[in-house]
Parts: C-alpha cells; structure tokens; sequence
C-alpha cells in the first residue's frame, strides 16, 4: 500500500495544475496587455494633463481642469447630440435593410448567389474610398443624386445636401447605411439558417400565417443574435467618424460633427491631446454603461426564454 501523499506535495500540486493554463497563455495574455491595455491606460491618464503639441512648456497635470472644460463646451454637447441621431439612424436603418435582405437571401432563387455576392460588396469597399464615393455622388456639378432628387420633387434645384446644415448629417448617414447593410444581412442570415425548418413547419401546420410564423418562431431565435449585432454595430457607429471626416469635415458649422469627429479635431488639428483624451474618456464612459444595459436586458431575454 502507498504511503499517502504530504500534504505540501499535494497543494503544490494542485497549484502547479491551477497555473498550468495560464502559463501556456501568457504570451498572449502579454500581447493583448501590451497592444490594448498599455495604450488605453496611456490614453486615459493624458486626460487628466495637459499635452498641447504646439505647447513645449505643455505636459503637466491638470486634474479634472479638461473635463470641466468640457462640460462647458457647446461645441460638444452639440456633438454629443448628432452622434445620438447619427447613430440610432444609422443603426434602425442598417438593421432593418439588412434583416429584409437576410430573409430575402434565405429563400431558393435563381441567381442567388449572384445577388449575395452584389450584396456583400459594400462592406468590401474601404470607407476611405466609400466617403469620397458618396461626396461625388451629392456634389451637383458631378454628381447625379442632386438632379435625381430634383427631378423627383425632393429638391426645388439640385443642391449639395451636404453643404446644407439642416440636412447635411444625412448625407454620412445614407453613405454608412449603404456600407454597413452587408453586417447585419451576414449575421442575420447565419442566425436564420440555424432555425430547424421544422419550427415552421409545425407552425404551417397548425394554420400559422407568414406574419405569425415570423414574429412566433422566427423573431425569438433571432433576439439574442439581434442584441448582440445591434450592440456592436452602435458602438462601433459611435466611434465612427472616417466617413464624416472624409465628406463634411464636421461642417457645415458643426451640423455633422459628431464625438468622433470632435476628438479627431481636437487631436489632429488643434493639437490638443489633452483635451481630446478627456472627450474620449466621456465617450468611452457613455458607451460602457449603454454595454452594460444591453447585456443585461439580453441575458434577462434569454433567462425569459
């Protein structure tokens, strides 16, 4: 019979099996520290000084002199306020187009996947390309989209709607709504080829109609994937300013300046890191609580089914 084992052996064991894992990650735990935490905590602490490139005395800490700088700024509650419509416009649209091109795509059609193939193209071009695509489509000395609306009664003359402060953030909108449908249609589509075709069957035969099949089978199996698509897809669009950069600048008179515009201006032309830092910070505080509140109300929807 053995002689049972000391129990310093024992728990050295045990520890050595508990470490074991994380051993074999660490490279990658020390990658992903040093490419994602290092620089967000580089980029928080500039918040907290003031760092003007242009300032050779700049560099030293200000406390919370930037964030009360901000609270006051019109400027960027103004922004604060376009990047609410730019995204929930960009978001409600993107998905709505995107989910009728999923239930499209999920049906048997001659030439499908000709059509997935055109679908799919926006999301292959670089945004870069696409904005300046999208500013020659609204310019009217180039660019048709003015005279077709004109001819069409939308317009009294064909105009440069990007130009105009009351309706030029919806020129960036429609060009993101174009480029951002491939992401919802993709996942969307994915998350109905997972549904059995027995669920609808069993629906049809109990004399379903199309509407009751879609809102009692197809809309439950979808709430987890549309929660999560929908989550990504705002935060992302938030911090997405390369199309408006590209088209409008921010302008005209800040009507299409959004957070992410603002903390690129602040940066990359006022030279003004501090201050665009703690314009990040807010944003990034707004963004984690919005996270937070979609994850809950997704895990209470799942827990409900």
């Amino acid at each position: 019979m053995a002689a049972p084992e000391p129990a310093p052996a024992r728990q050295r064991r045990l520890l050595s099996a508990i470490l074991e894992p994380y051993l074999y990650i660490s490279p990658a735990l020390i990658i992903i520290g040093l490419v994602m935490f290092v620089p967000l905590i580089v980029g928080l602490s500039y918040a907290y000084r003031e760092i003007q490139l242009l300032n050779p005395f700049s560099g030293g800490f200000v406390g919370l002199a930037n964030f009360a700088q901000l609270y006051g700024d019109t400027r960027f509650w103004r922004a604060l306020s376009n990047t609410a419509w730019w995204t929930f416009a960009s978001v409600s649209l993107q998905f709505f187009f995107g989910l009728g091109l999923a239930l499209l795509l999920n049906k048997s059609f001659p030439g499908k996947r000709l059509i997935q193939a055109v679908v799919f193209l926006p999301w292959a071009v670089p945004t870069f390309l696409s904005g300046l695509t999208w500013a020659w489509l609204f310019n009217p000395v180039v660019g048709p989209l003015p005279h077709w609306m004109s001819a069409i009664g939308l317009m009294d003359e064909p105009v440069n709607i990007l130009s105009i402060p009351s309706v030029a953030l919806w020129g960036p909108i429609i060009a993101n709504v174009w480029w951002g449908i491939p992401f919802f249609a993709i996942t969307l589509l994915a998350a109905l080829q997972s549904i059995p075709n027995e669920l609808h069957e069993a629906a049809a035969i109990d004399g379903a109609t199309t509407w009751q099949r879609f809102v009692k089978v197809t809309l439950p199996f979808l709430a987890p994937m549309i929660a999560i698509t929908v989550l990504l897809r705002t935060i992302w669009i938030s911090n997405f300013a390369d199309l408006i950069v590209v088209m409008t600048g921010g302008g005209p008179a800040d009507s299409t300046q959004i957070v992410a515009s603002y903390i690129f201006t602040q940066a990359y032309r006022r030279l003004d890191f501090g201050y665009a830092s703690a314009v990040a910070t807010a944003l990034l505080a707004l963004l984690l609580l919005y996270a937070v509140i979609v994850l809950r109300m997704r895990r209470s929807l799942l827990r409900a089914m």
